[in-house]
């Protein structure tokens, strides 16, 4: 995220009434709801995620135990079996 000079982006008018709110500071302006995408859509992280779930899951339905598993991906136990049950649920829907 870049700082922009609100003065070289905004008309004058808009500058003067937000002015009345807000001077000096900085100012966050999110996108609008439908620009907006997921977290790790862009880096790719949200499907190396829902692939590496997805490896979890297959890997404990062949009889990989939980404790191998938490090994193998550096997770916690309850992390593991939230995984498993998420699968699981997704599975059944």
């Amino acid at each position: 995220m870049s700082y922009v000079n609100g003065k070289d982006v905004l008309p004058p008018g808009l500058l003067e009434e937000l002015q009345g709110y807000i001077q000096g500071e900085l100012l966050y302006i999110p996108k609008k709801t439908e620009q907006r995408v997921k977290w790790g859509e862009n880096s790719g992280s949200r499907q190396e995620i829902a692939s590496r779930n997805e490896e979890i899951f297959c890997s404990h339905s062949s009889g990989c135990s939980v404790n191998e598993l938490q090994k193998r991906y550096h997770l916690s136990e309850e992390s593991i079996r939230k995984i498993i049950s998420k699968m699981r649920l997704a599975m059944n829907r």
